[in-house]
C-alpha cells in the first residue's frame, strides 16, 4: 500500500496501518459485548475512537522515525539491524492486544476502561492472580497470545522483508520525512485549537458507553496513572459513616451500602419556575471588597446588590484553584483529589457525577464560558454530566478574543444576556468569569467609562493587593456586574430570575487590616468569598453571619425553585431554618496539604502529613484558651474533618449519573 513512498516511511505506516487496524477490530468487539440493547450504533464514538487510537499510533511512528535515524539500528541500513526488528515489532503488537484482552475483562468485571487502579492488585499479586485464574480463562488467553506472538512475528519479519527488498527511491526524500514527521506531531496533538486531545474530549458525546467506546486503555490507563494514589479507603469511610449521615441528614441510613442519598419533595402546585443565573466569578475573594471592609471601596456595585439580596458574608469553597470550584458548585463534593495539577476534573474514574441541576425538570440548561472549555477538561464534567447542557465558549461568541482567558467579562455577560433574553422556557444558566485573572486584561471600548486608579506600593500590600493592575482587575470585575445587570433589567426574565454570585476561590495574602489576624495566618483567604442570592421580586434582603459552602448551592437554589430533588452529594440548603444547617465550612488546601473545618467560632487545621494541628478564633486575635467547652469543640472538630474528608474521597467515585 505505502511501496510508492521511501522505505523506511512505507515499513512505519504499514506497521502503524496494521495496528489501527487490530485497535479498530477491538473497539467493534468491545462494542457488540458491551452494548445495552437500547443503545443504537454511534458512528460519533468510533470516530472519536479512531482519533485517539491515531493519536498513539502517531506517538510511536515519531519514535520510530527517530530511532531509525541512527544509522546502526536502521534496518534499511544495517542489515544486522533486522534482528532486533523482528523481534521488537511482534512483541509491541503482542503487548498491544494483550492490553486490550485485560481492558476487555476490566470492563467486564467493573464496567470501567482499564486505568491505572489496576497497579493497586500488585500488593497482592499472588492472591490476584489467582483470582483471575478462578474467574476468567486465563490458560487458553495465553496460549492464544502465545499463537499470535508466533503469527505476529513472521508476519512482520515478512513485512520488514518485503520492504528492504524494494527498489530504493531516486532524488531526494527528505521533504517526505519533514511532512510525515510534522504530520505526526499534529495527529499526537489530535485536534486544532489551543488544547490538544484529551480524553475528556469522549465524554463530550453526551453518553457515558458511547465515551467508553471511544476510549482506548492507553488513554483511559495513562490518564489515570496520576491518581492511582487517590481512592478512598473504604474501612475509614464506614467509620465516618454513622456521623456524616446525620450531619448530611440521610433519612434511610445503611452504612452497608454507605447510602448518602436524601429526597426531597415539594406539592407541584407551589412552583412558580422562576430562572435562575450562576455567577461563578473568578478569583472574588472577600477580603479585596467592599463587603469586605476593604477601604478602596473595590466593588461598590455588587455591595449595593448585597444589601438587597441574602449574603452570605463567611461563605468558603472547599478548595483553590477553579477547576476545584466549578467542580464543588457543579457536583456539590470538595474535590479532595490529589494536588493542583490533579484535579477531579482531570480523573476519567470519577467523571461520571449526579448533579442536582438535573433535577430542574423543564429547565433548558446553559454553560457560558469566555474561553476555551477543554481547559482543565471541564467541558466532558460539563457536557457527560449536565443532560440537554448548551455549552458557549471563546468561539461561539461575537465579540473577539481578548487575550488567553478568551472574550472579555464585560462581552461575556452582554452576550450571556442576548441569549438567554430569547428563552421562552425557564431556563438555569452558569455563566463563568475570567477576567480578575493575570493578565488583567481590560479592553480599550471599556475605558470610556472605567478609569483605573493608582496607589502606593506600601498601601496596596496593607490592603491585599500586589500591584496595581490587579487591584483595577479587581474593580473592573464590579464594573462588568454593573453593564451584566443594566442590560438584564431591560429583558423581560428579569423579575423572574434568581441571580447567584459566589467566588471560584479566594486569593491567598494579608487581610490583617480586615478581618482577625488567623485570617492570613492559616490562609482561609484562599477560600473565603462572597456569597449572594439576588432577586428583588422573589427574596427578602437578608445578611447571613452564619458560616456556609460553596458545595451549597445547588440544594438551596433547588429549594428556591420548590423543585424536588435527590442529593447523593455534600452540599446542603441554606434556607432550610434548622439552625445547625449552617456551622461546618470544610476547607481542604492542596498545596499546604491541609483539611480542617471553619464554623461561626473556630477554624481548626490538620496537616494531612505530619499531623501538626492550629486551633484559631476567627473573631478575635486572641488565643484560644484550654477548657472544657473549647478542648470539647476541638476534639469534634478533629473528628469532624477526618470523617467530611474520607466521605469526601469516598463519594468522588461514588455519586454517579442515575441511568
Amino acid at each position: 500500500m505505502f511501496r510508492r513512498l521511501p522505505k523506511l516511511l512505507g515499513w512505519i505506516l504499514s506497521i502503524m496501518l496494521v495496528f489501527l487496524l487490530t485497535m479498530t477490530f477491538a473497539r467493534f468487539v468491545f462494542y457488540w459485548k458491551f452494548n445495552p440493547l437500547d443503545k443504537p450504533f454511534s458512528v460519533a464514538a468510533f470516530v472519536m475512537g479512531l482519533r485517539f487510537d491515531l493519536k498513539f499510533l502517531c506517538m510511536f511512528g515519531a519514535f520510530l522515525m527517530l530511532i531509525n535515524a541512527l544509522t546502526f539500528i536502521n534496518p534499511f541500513k544495517n542489515n544486522h539491524a533486522k534482528n532486533f526488528w523482528n523481534f521488537f515489532i511482534p512483541i509491541v503488537y503482542t503487548l498491544l492486544v494483550f492490553i486490550y484482552v485485560v481492558d476487555y475483562y476490566h470492563y467486564s468485571f467493573i464496567q470501567q476502561r482499564l486505568n491505572a487502579s489496576i497497579l493497586s492488585y500488585l500488593g497482592d499479586a499472588a492472591i490476584s492472580l489467582n483470582m483471575a485464574y478462578q474467574s476468567y480463562p486465563l490458560i487458553k488467553a495465553i496460549l492464544l497470545l502465545l499463537l499470535l506472538a508466533i503469527f505476529a512475528s513472521i508476519y512482520f519479519k515478512n513485512l520488514l522483508s518485503v520492504y528492504q527488498h524494494k527498489e530504493k527511491i531516486r532524488g531526494r526524500v527528505w521533504p517526505l520525512f519533514v511532512i510525515t514527521f510534522l504530520l505526526f506531531g499534529w495527529g499526537v496533538f489530535g485536534k486544532a485549537g489551543q488544547f490538544n486531545l484529551r480524553w475528556s474530549d469522549a465524554f463530550t458525546l453526551n453518553d457515558n458507553f458511547e465515551a467508553n467506546v471511544a476510549l482506548n486503555p492507553f488513554q483511559s490507563f495513562f490518564s489515570t496513572l496520576s491518581f492511582r494514589d487517590t481512592k478512598p479507603d473504604i474501612n475509614k469511610t464506614r467509620a465516618a459513616y454513622a456521623e456524616m449521615a446525620d450531619y448530611l441528614g440521610v433519612q434511610d441510613k445503611d452504612s452497608v451500602k454507605l447510602n448518602y442519598e436524601r429526597y426531597y419533595s415539594f406539592p407541584v402546585d407551589s412552583v412558580n419556575h422562576p430562572n435562575v443565573i450562576v455567577v461563578i466569578c473568578e478569583s472574588f475573594c472577600m477580603y479585596r471588597s467592599s463587603m469586605g471592609g476593604n477601604p478602596y471601596n473595590t466593588t461598590p456595585y455588587f455591595a449595593e446588590l448585597c444589601k438587597n439580596g441574602v449574603f452570605h458574608d463567611r461563605c468558603f469553597t472547599p478548595s483553590f484553584p477553579t477547576a476545584r470550584g466549578v467542580w464543588a458548585t457543579v457536583t456539590g463534593i470538595p474535590d479532595v483529589l490529589g494536588d493542583n495539577n490533579r484535579t477531579a476534573s482531570r480523573n476519567p474514574e470519577t467523571v461520571d457525577q449526579q448533579t442536582i441541576i438535573n433535577d430542574l425538570k423543564g429547565y433548558d440548561k446553559f454553560y457560558f464560558l469566555g474561553g476555551d472549555p477543554t481547559w482543565a477538561n471541564i467541558k466532558g464534567l460539563l457536557l457527560n454530566n449536565i443532560n440537554g447542557v448548551h455549552l458557549y465558549s471563546q468561539d461561539d461568541y461575537k465579540a473577539k478574543k481578548a487575550d488567553v482567558w478568551g472574550i472579555d467579562d464585560m462581552n461575556l455577560f452582554i452576550e450571556s444576556n442576548g441569549i438567554l433574553a430569547k428563552e421562552d422556557k425557564p431556563f438555569f444558566a452558569i455563566i463563568q468569569t475570567a477576567d480578575n485573572h493575570g493578565p488583567y486584561t481590560i479592553p480599550d471600548a471599556a475605558m470610556s467609562e472605567f478609569k483605573k486608579v493608582e496607589y502606593p506600593m506600601d498601601s496596596l500590600k496593607k490592603y491585599g493587593f500586589d500591584n496595581n493592575p490587579q487591584l483595577n482587575a479587581f474593580r473592573y470585575t464590579d464594573f462588568c456586574y454593573q453593564k451584566f445587570f443594566e442590560a438584564a433589567r431591560k429583558e423581560k426574565y428579569f423579575d423572574n430570575t434568581i441571580f447567584v454570585f459566589v467566588g471560584d476561590h479566594g486569593i491567598p495574602g494579608n487581610a490583617d487590616a480586615m478581618y482577625p489576624k488567623s485570617w492570613s495566618k492559616l490562609d482561609m483567604t484562599r477560600e473565603h468569598v462572597p456569597l449572594l442570592f439576588y432577586s428583588p421580586k422573589l427574596l427578602q434582603p437578608k445578611l447571613v453571619h452564619d458560616v456556609c459552602s460553596q458545595i451549597d448551592i445547588m440544594p438551596s437554589v433547588a429549594s428556591l425553585l420548590k423543585m424536588s430533588y435527590s442529593n447523593n452529594a455534600m452540599g446542603r440548603n441554606l434556607f432550610d431554618p434548622t439552625p445547625e444547617n449552617t456551622e461546618n465550612a470544610f476547607i481542604i488546601d492542596h498545596e499546604a496539604e491541609t483539611i480542617g473545618t471553619v464554623t461561626n467560632k473556630y477554624s481548626y487545621q490538620k496537616n494531612i502529613k505530619t499531623g501538626k494541628v492550629r486551633f484559631e478564633s476567627v473573631i478575635n486575635n486572641d488565643s484560644i484558651p484550654s477548657n472544657p467547652q473549647t478542648d470539647s469543640a476541638k476534639n469534634y472538630l478533629a473528628r469532624f474533618t477526618d470523617d467530611y474528608y474520607e466521605t469526601a474521597k469516598y463519594l468522588l467515585f461514588n455519586n454517579k449519573k442515575k441511568q
